[in-house]
This record gives C-alpha cells, structure tokens and sequence, in this order.
C-alpha cells in the first residue's frame, strides 16, 4: 500500500503539491473565522441533575456570575475630593454600554417613607456629586445607619469599599464583555492614578476575561517557543538548513490546518484547544526527523536519492503511521468523557495528528526530491561516536545486566506505588494561576475583606404562589442567613428577608434598629405602602419569580477548594434542611461554584475512564500488528511504568490530581507508547531476517531506531517543556510532567523493552510474528522498489 503511495507522491510530484496546498489554502480561509470562547468551559451534560438545576436557575433568575467588582483599601474615600471623583467614576461605568447596573456607597439608596402617597420612595444617598466635606461626613453617617450594606459595599473594620458593576447577560459570554471590561478598568486606572490608590478586580467576568486574554496571549508565545526550540535542535543534528525549513513548513501547515478544523467543527479556542497549535508543532516533527533519518540512511548505503525516499516513505511510513495512531488514540479518548470541553479538544487534537503525519509523509519527500541529495557533512550524524557509544553500552546492558536492570525497575515501581499514595485530589476555580499572579492577589483581597466573591445560591421554593413573602417563611431565611454567617466563607447576604429589613428601616424613618424582620402586624403595615408603589419592588425583582412562589438567597464564597467546599456542603444541608422542612419546601444549592465542583468531580471520574480507554484501545492496536496477547503485554509494561513514575512525582511534590493535570497521563501513555510500537515493528522486521534469533533481532533493532528515538525524545522533550513558561499552573505542570515522562519512556523502549524480549526468547512463538497477512507491512527483505524506468522519469524531470 505505502509502496503506491510512494511511486504516486515521487511521480505525481507537481500535482500532489498543488493539491495539498489548495487543501490547505481552504483551510486558511476556514481559520480566519474562528473564534475565541468567552464563556465558562461546558463540560456538565445537561442531563446532569445539578447542570439542569442550575439551568433552571437562570432561567428563572438570570446569570449569577455577572458581576465584576472594583476595591481598594483607604480611608480616603471619605475625603471630599477622592469621594467626588469615585461618584464620577461610578456613573462614567454604569454609562457604558453593555453595563446593566453598578452601585457603590456613591450609588447607594436608601428607603423613605412617603406618607402623603402612602409608598416607599427608593431614592439616592447622593443626589448629586459632593462639593464639600460637610456633605462627605453627612453620607459616612447615613451610609453607617444602613447596615444592609455593610459587607456588601464597604467594610468598616479593614476601611475597604467597592464597586460592584452588573454586566448585561446578552454582553456576558462575547467578545463585547472584553471591550467593557478593558473600557472599565481603563477608567478606574485614572481615579487610581490621581489619588495615588492601589485598584484591585475581581468578580466571574473579570477573571474569565483576564484568563481568555492570557490564553490567547500564550498561544501565540508557545507558538513561537516551539518553533524556535524545534527549529533550534533540528539544525543541530543534520546540520542543514532545508532540513529545518521544510521540517517547520510541515508543522506550520499542520497548525494552520488545526484551526482550519476548529472552524469546520464550529468548536471555538478554549483553554485546551488553545493547546493543540504547540502541540502539533511538537508531535508532528518527530515524524519529518523519522522520515529524514531514514532517507539520509538509505542515501548513504546506495546514492540513489529517489530511491532512498522511496524506502523512507513505505519503511518509515508504516511505523509512523501506528505510532501516530497511538498518540491520536491518547487524544482521542478524550470524547468519550460527555464534557463539551474535552470533547472538542480530543476531536480536533487527534484529527490533526493524523493529518500532520500525512503532511509530513507526502510534503517531505516530494520536497527532497527536489533538493540535492544530503552531502557527507549532512549525513556526519549518522556517524557520531558519542551516539553510537550510547547505543553500544545499551546493546551491552540488554544482553549482560537485565537482572539489574528489572531490579531497578521493580525498585521504582515500589518507590511509585508509595508517592502514588500521596497524590490528593482537590481543584481551586484560579488555582492554575500563580499566587503571585494580580488575578489571584485581587481574589484572595475581596475574600480576606469581603469573604469571596463567587455565586453561591439557595433556591427556596415554597411550592406556592406568594410564599416566599410568608412571614413564616421570611423568619425561615433569615435563621439560614444567621447560620451561614458563622462560616467564613460566606459573605454577607442578598436576600428577600434583607430586602424586608432594608424597607422596614425605611418605613421606620431609617432607624437602625428596625432593620429586622417585622411582625405580622408590622409586616401588614410594611405590605400595605409596597402593595400601592409597584415600582418601589425593584429591589426584590432579581430574587422574586412573577409569582413569588421561589426566592433565592444569594452569597459570595470564598475559593477554597473542593475537598473543603464538599465538606463544607455535607455540614451545611442538614442544618438547611432542618430549617426548611424537605417535605414542606423545596430548597437547592446552585450556583457557579456548586458548578465548578461537580464539574471537577465529574472531570475526575471520566478522565480516569479515558486512561483505561487509552490502554484499552492502544492494546487493540498492538494485538492487530502483532497477533499475539504475550506481545501486548510485553508492549504495555514500557509504556505504563513512566506513567507510574509520573504519579510519583506528583505524589512527591505535592502536584494535585485535577482536571488540568490528569490530562497528563492519557496524552503521555499515547506518545511514550509511539517508541515502543516504532522499536516492535522494527524487532518485527529484523526478526525474519535473522530466522528468529532474537538476540541478534534486538541488537539490531536497538542501533537501527536507537538514532531516531532519542531525536525524537529530545524533540518532544524540549517541546513540551516550553509549557513550563506558562502562567497556569496547570498548563506548566503538564510541561514538566509529559517532558520527564517521555524522556523515561525512551529510556524504557530502549532498556527496558529489549531486555524483556530478550528474557522471553525461548518462550515468544515467533510464528505469531510471522503471519503473511503482515508481511506487506514489514517486510524489509521484499522491498517493493520502484522499477529503472520510474526513476529515470523522476531523474530526468529533475
């Protein structure tokens, strides 16, 4: 098969490079459309019960992460002129388009009772910008007499205040938020600059849009870091400037054709996908550095260059071809876990695998063909002492010190099973960015004053209209607010029960002592001046449905993780529960950080089914190639012991299993199993050759793909440890982790592997290997060359 391919890409030189490029011409044009994501990774199904709880949330509700929020630490505030100028900030924000509502202790409201309309008037503390200090101190006193926004706008303890800054919902998830966000920070920069005031942001869509900024930024760096790394190392081991350029052009139209298929897909960058364009630059070159080691070899043995990538298509090809499989499988197993975000990324990262390997497969040999054939200078590596003496002393250990060597393996798989043993498992919503990151100070600045500032949301429903505005049930809020308030986690409430308070204040000439639940009699005499002002209920429309049959208890909590966040759930809903009768109401804890840990759990659960997936699948591949279960094993012991290794590591040094991290075995086990099938079809090769001596086929095996596989484990290395650079911990760990893995993977293959067929020679059936419906794959000593007459055609078209 590959040898058509081979007779078609060196014959049909021409026509196969203009098609490849009109392919890739439509896939530019495609790339052009795609698009960044601005919203929160999707990765509940909606057949899950909490994802369709919290659904039905903002269905009826709205959004509950639309709030950005702006602070800082002075006393300053209550100077008329910084006081002033946070006033004109304060409505320059809430007049920009896309921003629903912003209020602050310069746009704060009281209640006032009308007695001549019989209504409660909703008014302004501020009517218009303060011109002298006597207005300043008169608002600090009016602002100290309303306890309901203590805890919410201003904290009179550690002297901080906020903005708290309503974004619209249609604005919330497009490009649209970036542009108010940019525009709002922009603006609060000059306030911070004239009045020498450090500005800290937080709130859900300041940290989606500054992580989506980052994302996009670090794309690009990576991009850059690949190519240069790659392109770097390249030219050091053949010394030629085409064999760096036209390596890189294979990788480029790759990454090129990655963004093309985002398109086709309709998926968008996320935080993974944005992973895929420096992931292919890196899987994709050990496949040009195969196919050019290969053609460099053949060249040397005989000087005929068509010939020479003739071989390197159909000998190289075949080995690449399942290796790449094996590494898409590692992708690809991804979209079997039911989480649009891993869906998407496992989709487009295996896909475009493949379609680089074919790139690669048709684009560098047709090139070469073109070129001049490699000068001895070119080829010097081929005969590298150090290399060959690396490779003499591994031949030697394989054949005189296995049992060393299975006593160090064994010694490390204990070693593994004991830090496998201290790996935790535990996800932070911005535990990927440093702690030394400004988006992580900002948070950890509102939790310390504020106590969080992500959604958390009890849904009460009373199971009947009007309910919710019960005095039983109002009495019933307000004991959960008084229990929540003894977590430090929760922040102050927002609540239908705080909204009574705040009115009854109100009616009571705004004394502080009637911020309390009323009464029946008083709460008549409360209902009797709402009832007649329907416009003095605004205050209750985002936490009322039309039938004022389910309210909701809105909190921000502070970040904290999942393992405490679970606990914390598990303690809290008896004490709900024992308040709110189950039987009599019915009461949910939604919101984006409920979402957030069920997500992580969920993530977890089906990331670990895709490694069993990935084995499963890349077990199914070795069992084709080689006919035998006693192989597949023999296969699947090298590629899995890095990974043990791995979670060692991360057991050692404290790295925590979550979703960022765990993608990090099923892509490592996909690309460290591609030297263990690239070393078996070799041995299965060489093995016919030398009438099934298998000490003789290793020997050969280990010098004939000890070059190509540590080129590539250098490569990939390099490769992958330019993700250390990146800001998010996951993102950098990943780097680390896959570097170290595969660098042990190819000493695995090279060491481990060979001595393990070594010690069963006696005992593999070597007529498993040689079944002749494989032959067409491996054979060597058949070579199907092409004839005289085709290579002369192909020279003199030179």
């Amino acid at each position: 098969m590959l040898e058509a391919a081979a007779r078609i890409i060196l014959r049909y030189r021409l026509i196969s490079l203009i098609v490849l490029l009109v392919l890739t011409g439509f896939m530019v044009y495609m790339a052009t459309f795609v698009k960044l994501s601005y919203e929160g990774a999707k990765i509940l199904p909606p057949t899950d019960s909490t994802y369709a709880q919290y659904l039905k949330f903002k269905e009826k509700f709205g959004e509950d992460g639309t709030v950005m929020v702006i602070g800082f630490q002075s006393d300053s505030i209550w100077q008329q002129n910084v006081l002033a100028d946070w006033y004109d900030l304060t409505n320059e924000v809430k007049a920009i388009e896309g921003i629903q509502e912003v209020i602050s202790i310069a746009r704060a409201f009281h209640v006032t009772r009308n007695d001549s309309l019989h209504k409660l008037d909703f008014k302004p503390l501020i009517k218009s910008r303060p011109t002298t200090q006597a207005e300043v101190d008169s608002l600090k006193e009016e602002i100290a007499n309303l306890p309901f926004y203590q805890g919410l706008l201003y904290n009179p303890d550690t002297k901080v205040t906020l903005m708290a800054i309503t974004l619209d919902q249609a604005k919330l998830n497009t490009k649209s938020r970036i542009d108010i966000v940019n525009t709002v920070k922009e603006m609060s920069e000059k306030f911070a600059v004239a009045h020498h005031i450090d500005l800290h942001y937080s709130g859900l869509p300041y940290i989606r849009t500054a992580v989506s900024q980052k994302i996009l930024a670090e794309m690009k760096m990576f991009m850059v870091l690949a190519i240069v790394v790659t392109a770097f190392i390249l030219f050091v081991f053949f010394r030629s400037f085409y064999a760096v350029l036209f390596p890189m052009i294979v990788v480029i139209l790759g990454v090129i054709w990655s963004f093309g298929t985002l398109e086709l897909f309709g998926f968008k960058i996320t935080i993974l996908t944005s992973l895929i364009a420096p992931l292919i630059i890196v899987i994709g070159l050990p496949n040009c550095i195969l196919l050019l080691n290969k053609y460099q070899q053949e060249f040397a043995k005989h000087g005929n260059k068509v010939k020479a990538l003739a071989r390197s298509i159909y000998k190289i090809g075949v080995s690449t071809f399942f290796a790449n499989l094996t590494t898409a499988i590692g992708f690809l197993v991804f979209a079997f876990t039911h989480s649009d975000v891993l869906i998407e990324f496992g989709i487009i990262a295996s896909i475009n695998v493949m379609i680089t390997y074919l790139i690669s497969l048709v684009l560098i040999p047709l090139v070469f063909s073109y070129l001049p054939p490699p000068s001895p200078k070119q080829m010097s590596h081929l005969e590298r002492k150090t290399l060959n003496k690396i490779l003499d002393k591994i031949d030697h250990w394989v054949h005189a010190y296995r049992p060393r060597i299975y006593f160090t393996v064994i010694t490390l798989i204990v070693v593994c099973v004991i830090g496998m043993m201290r790996i935790t498992t535990v996800g932070f919503v911005v535990d990927d960015l440093p702690k030394k990151d400004v988006i992580y100070k900002d948070l950890k600045f509102f939790e310390s004053n504020f106590r969080g500032v992500l959604p958390f949301e009890i849904t009460v429903d009373t199971k009947k209209p009007k309910g919710a505005m019960d005095l039983k049930t109002l009495y019933k809020i307000n004991r959960v607010q008084k229990v929540l308030a003894n977590y430090p986690e929760f922040s102050e409430p927002v609540s239908v029960a705080e909204g009574v308070k705040f009115s009854y204040q109100g009616l009571n000439d705004n004394n502080p002592k009637y911020y309390i639940i009323p009464n029946i009699q008083e709460l008549g005499r409360l209902a009797g001046y709402v009832t007649e002002a329907k416009s003095n209920e605004r205050m209750f429309k985002s936490i009322l449905d039309s039938t004022k049959q389910t309210t909701r208890i809105s909190f921000q909590v502070a970040d904290i993780g999942s393992i405490k966040m679970k606990a914390l759930l598990e303690e809290i809903r008896p004490r709900i529960d024992s308040i709110f009768d189950p039987n009599v109401y019915n009461v949910k804890l939604t919101g984006n950080s409920i979402i957030f840990l069920k997500n992580n759990d969920y993530l977890l659960l089906n990331l670990k089914e895709s490694i069993l997936l990935a084995i499963l699948f890349i077990g199914s591949v070795m069992f084709f190639l080689f006919m035998s279960f006693r192989m597949v094993v023999i296969a699947l012991i090298p590629s899995m012991t890095p990974l043990l290794l791995t979670a060692a590591m991360m057991g050692y040094f404290n790295i925590p299993l979550k979703p960022s991290t765990i993608l990090i075995f099923s892509i490592a086990f996909g690309i460290a199993s591609d030297g263990t099938m690239y070393f078996l079809t070799k041995y299965r090769q060489e093995l016919r050759r030398h009438g099934g001596s298998i000490s003789k086929t290793v020997s050969n095996a280990i010098y004939e793909t000890g070059p190509g596989m540590i080129y590539t484990a250098v490569i990939l290395f390099s490769g992958f440890f330019i993700f250390t650079a990146s800001s998010f911990g996951g993102t950098s760990a990943l780097g680390v982790l896959i570097s170290i893995t595969l660098l042990i993977g190819m000493i695995s293959n090279l060491v481990f592997l060979p001595s393990l067929l070594l010690s069963l020679e006696k005992r593999i059936i070597t007529r498993a290997f040689m079944k002749e419906q494989m032959i067409w794959m491996f054979d060597e000593d058949e070579d199907v060359e092409l004839d005289d007459l085709q290579i002369r055609r192909i020279v003199d078209e030179e």
